[in-house]
């Protein structure tokens, strides 16, 4: 991707955008050969930067901020969340979820125990009630579901939860919630995803 990282001059702050599809070394390689065109706009102005388009991963977000600061001595505001969970989801989008960097979590999880991986998470065991499981990607539970599960926690909305059973009152995927009804209860071999009126539902 040639031209993956677009700079726009706004009132109060300089944009930096970043093409939805660009992949980490492109983004990387693309800023290196554009901060001096964004040094250029600088003088004594200590015009904040706001990083926008892409919604990226942590570590994604520290080595932009570190090519800019290490050129640049000013403010970089990133609109992609820091955090996992509905407080963070800043905006929903959708991203391909076939391939994505996966966390193996063996054995089940207690009540207290948490998880949080920006990737996907896969369970070889139970989530027990009191428990959560927080991914920006995909959740996959082996066992049964009886805690809460968060998929899309970055605000994917193609992020989906698969587990053998759910016994659990809700699931969230990206910004959606679903409360589980009487009927739905111990569902078994479920898997949940956001269909097109932005619902989630269990098959």
């Amino acid at each position: 991707m040639k031209n993956c990282v677009t700079i726009q001059l706004k009132k109060d702050e300089i944009w930096v955008k970043i093409s939805e599809e660009a992949e980490e070394k492109e983004i990387i390689e693309c800023l290196n050969k554009k901060i001096k065109d964004l040094k250029k706009l600088y003088k004594d102005d200590k015009t904040p930067i706001k990083v926008t388009g892409k919604v990226l991963k942590n570590k994604e977000m520290e080595e932009i901020q570190n090519i800019i600061k290490d050129t640049i001595n000013v403010e970089v505001e990133f609109e992609s969340p820091k955090i996992l969970g509905l407080h963070g989801i800043k905006k929903a989008f959708n991203k391909e979820i076939e391939s994505s960097e996966t966390k193996f979590q063996k054995g089940s999880l207690r009540c207290g125990q948490k998880v949080e991986y920006e990737g996907s998470i896969v369970v070889i065991g139970d989530v027990n009630a009191g428990a959560e499981v927080i991914a920006s990607e995909n959740i996959v539970i082996l066992g049964t579901l009886r805690g809460l599960a968060h998929a899309g926690a970055k605000g994917n909305k193609n992020a989906i939860i698969a587990t053998n059973m759910i016994d659990c009152p809700q699931i969230r995927i990206s910004n959606v919630i679903k409360e589980m009804e009487k009927e739905e209860e111990k569902a078994i071999k479920c898997y949940a995803y956001i269909n097109e009126n932005d619902e989630i539902v269990i098959e």
